[in-house]
């Protein structure tokens, strides 16, 4: 009996051995450099690996691990951390970063190692098109989707003369230039009359302020986010900048900016952002529900990016079946997935997603800021012409 029991006894304790061997997820973000975003992205995707590790796991029971760094804003650390996780922790893929340079820089990593790469927040075009590859899917709405977005209310503004301020990296550039060629399409009698080109992290906000008026432009387009956007509003307003003047603003209505501004808050700008407290949708009041009884504090969109990234790339492992790398790419091609804010789908063409972004006003409320006439403005409606795309994605990528 004994004899009989042995290999059946050794075969059902391998199987546990096997199922539990985890899945190793490699994440790099800003955590020191940019904390109102990363810090509440962090608490997304903890919340996502919690729920996932509770139901069961996935392929058969493995249990997800994330091995997380902080690039702190550096394209050299977020390398150095990449080839780490790679290296010596056997990652099976790579989430995450946040600025557009460092996002760039571990894309590059994925291709040279031939490892999937699910980038979370990182904007530029250049991610998915001129230095996209075939390990690269994004989730976070583009610049030019954004530009696109905001574009398209600007178009309706009676405004002529328009100014333009963004940190000089590639986030910034790439931002001011879709928004221009975008507006200058549906409008083609505005003009250009001035461009400020703060480093990041570096705004002079007295003298941005005074170039920015000495070119008397009826409108301004602001890419400026965190520290630097809070010191262009408080100077802005001071010195009377925005009196008389529209102002369109990327980002700005997100509550990682838009709470440091307080009383601060300029009314009537025209912004993308994040209205949490306002969305009445089902799944988005479960989501508000669940983090707010783990974290204590209500979510900002950090918490939405960083839970909407770890449970795309869930997806996309029951997808595919497998932690290999060419199975996980074909799964993540059309992949579609229901988020808080409703259906996303990666573009097979160019690997990126159809993730949305919220268009309305700032205002204030009881000495906050808060958006108002607000409205969901879903991806899919704001990417370009598969022709477009075609000609500025490498072909390899394509593959």
């Amino acid at each position: 009996m004994k004899t009989f029991l042995w290999p059946l006894a050794a075969s059902l304790l391998a199987l546990p051995a096997q199922a539990q061997k985890p899945i190793k997820i490699g994440e790099i973000s800003s955590y020191s450099a940019i904390p109102a975003f990363t810090v509440p992205y962090r608490n997304g995707w903890q919340m996502a690996v919690e729920e996932i590790n509770a139901s069961g796991g996935l392929l058969g029971g493995r249990r997800l691990e994330v091995l997380s760094r902080d690039d702190g804003g550096k394209p050299d650390d977020a390398i150095r951390n990449a080839e780490e996780l790679l290296t010596n922790q056997k990652v099976d893929l790579l989430m995450g970063t946040f600025l557009s340079n460092v996002g760039l820089a571990v894309s590059d990593i994925a291709l040279r190692n031939k490892v999937l790469f699910v980038a979370a927040e990182p904007l530029t075009d250049a991610l998915v098109w001129e230095k996209g590859n075939r390990y690269t899917f994004r989730l976070r709405p583009s610049t030019y989707m954004q530009a696109a977005m905001l574009a398209e209310e600007a178009a309706k503004l009676p405004s002529k003369r328009w100014a333009t301020v963004a940190p000089n990296y590639e986030y910034g550039q790439s931002a001011v230039n879709n928004f221009k060629q975008l507006l200058k399409a549906k409008r083609p009698d505005v003009e250009f009359v001035a461009e400020q080109w703060p480093g990041l992290g570096k705004l002079e906000a007295g003298a941005t302020i005074e170039a920015l008026a000495a070119a008397k432009p009826d409108a301004i387009f602001n890419v400026t986010f965190g520290a630097d956007l809070t010191k262009f509003v408080r100077e802005g307003n001071l010195r009377g900048l925005f009196e008389g003047r529209q102002v369109v603003s990327m980002l700005t209505g997100e509550p990682e900016y838009l709470g440091p501004l307080k009383d601060e808050t300029p009314k009537g700008w025209i912004v993308t952002g994040y209205p949490w407290d306002q969305i009445g949708s089902p799944l988005h009041q479960k989501f508000v529900q669940d983090y707010e009884k783990r974290y204590n504090e209500p979510p900002r969109l950090g918490s939405v990016v960083g839970y909407t990234t770890l449970m795309a790339v869930a997806q996309g492992l029951k997808k595919a079946g497998s932690t290999d790398t060419e199975k996980m790419i074909q799964a993540f091609r059309g992949l579609t997935l229901q988020t808080v804010f409703g259906p996303v789908t990666f573009r097979a063409l160019d690997q990126q997603s159809t993730l949305g972004a919220f268009v309305g006003k700032l205002d204030l409320e009881g000495g906050r800021g808060v958006m108002v006439d607000w409205r969901y403005a879903d991806g899919k409606d704001y990417m370009p012409p598969d022709a477009v795309v075609r000609k500025r994605r490498p072909a390899e990528a394509m593959k």
